[in-house]
């Protein structure tokens, strides 16, 4: 067994999926993750996994926090989602400012406080869907954020807004109706509805200077952020094998050898998509990233489809795990979806 493997936190998070997730995830998919996962999931110690010793985390390699998320993800995408959000403040504020890292990263860090994210409108600069501006004391956050995942079950967010003079500013709010910031109805969305993903509104929520975590310009910001998603997701190993192992366990011949096949196929498609994160600079190759991420698009595609053509009928009932990793599967094409991923996609899908 590989030190990846063989990891504590690894072995904790196949607990936490087999004894909870997996067998609500059906529930959780219909009604939506409870805080009694979210309680599960903090227990686990998986919240740490990234985080800085010094804090309380586990510091563990890029491969755990990988593995974990595809075992997350296989198990229950909803819950996997909410708490995928969390461990962008763990790096933030890790880097970030020493008030803010002081006062939150420990109990971000030790699995005490679940936080969850507010910032991808920051991509449709310069449009400001949610705008900062420098008050006494702190900022004020003005606009609409359309989609922020875990609202009930996380503690506080991470805000993102920029400035009309091309700064974007950072800070930590509490994720909670207070002035200044109200939510939407829970959004109904054709996958992970579960997840509990609304819209906020924001209409002069201060956040104080000791709160922000980080603060630079759009441009530093964007050159950071546009390669990240060119990456794939282990979210869409994670689902593509967990339909896998439902075809296979079928006991018919015939999908038991294609499951065979298209798990050698998405095992060396997950090793061409890690090696080029471990071992290639961010923003070097992006093609290659973009065509390895869209071929691991295809094998997920052909999995939860195999799942539900092994499954037959049965496999459309809303009790059977095979429709849902098929809607799941969808979510994760345009779950972080830039322009570029997008066209990359569309061109492999025609050529």
């Amino acid at each position: 067994m590989t030190a990846t493997l063989d990891h504590p936190l690894v072995t904790a998070a196949r607990r936490l999926a087999d004894d909870v997730l997996a067998p609500a995830a059906e529930a959780h998919d219909r009604e939506g993750v409870t805080p009694e996962a979210i309680a599960a999931v903090k227990a686990s110690g998986v919240l740490g996994v990234a985080a800085p010793a010094a804090y309380g985390g586990a510091q563990a390699p890029a491969a755990v926090g990988r593995e974990i998320a595809e075992i997350l993800a296989g198990a229950c995408c909803s819950t996997f989602f909410v708490q995928a959000q969390h461990h962008t403040p763990v790096r933030t504020l890790a880097a970030g400012e020493e008030a803010a890292r002081e006062r939150w990263l420990r109990p971000l860090s030790d699995g005490t406080t679940l936080a969850g994210i507010a910032f991808s409108h920051l991509r449709a600069y310069p449009k400001l869907p949610a705008r900062a501006t420098r008050v006494a004391g702190g900022w004020r956050f003005d606009g609409r954020v359309p989609w922020y995942t875990g609202w009930g079950l996380n503690e506080v967010v991470l805000l993102g807004g920029a400035t009309e003079d091309g700064e974007v500013v950072f800070g930590i709010a509490g994720a909670h109706e207070q002035p200044g910031l109200t939510a939407t109805a829970p959004l109904q969305l054709a996958a992970l509805t579960g997840s509990r993903t609304v819209g906020l509104l924001l209409d002069g929520l201060v956040v104080p200077d000791e709160a922000v975590a980080v603060r630079l310009p759009y441009e530093r910001w964007a050159t950071e952020d546009r390669p990240k998603n060119t990456n794939t997701n282990p979210a869409v190993f994670g689902v593509a094998r967990a339909a896998l192992d439902l075809l296979e366990a079928s006991g018919d011949g015939e999908a038991k050898e294609t499951a065979g096949t298209l798990r050698t196929r998405l095992d060396a498609a997950r090793r061409d998509a890690y090696a080029l994160v471990d071992e290639v600079p961010p923003a070097e190759r992006l093609d290659d990233r973009l065509a390895v991420k869209t071929r691991a698009y295809d094998l997920m595609r052909a999995a939860t489809t195999a799942a539900i053509a092994g499954g037959g009928g049965r496999a459309f009932g809303l009790t059977h795990p095979a429709q849902r990793l098929a809607r799941e599967g969808l979510f994760l094409v345009i779950q972080g979806q830039t322009t570029e991923v997008r066209d990359a996609h569309l061109r492999a899908l025609r050529s």
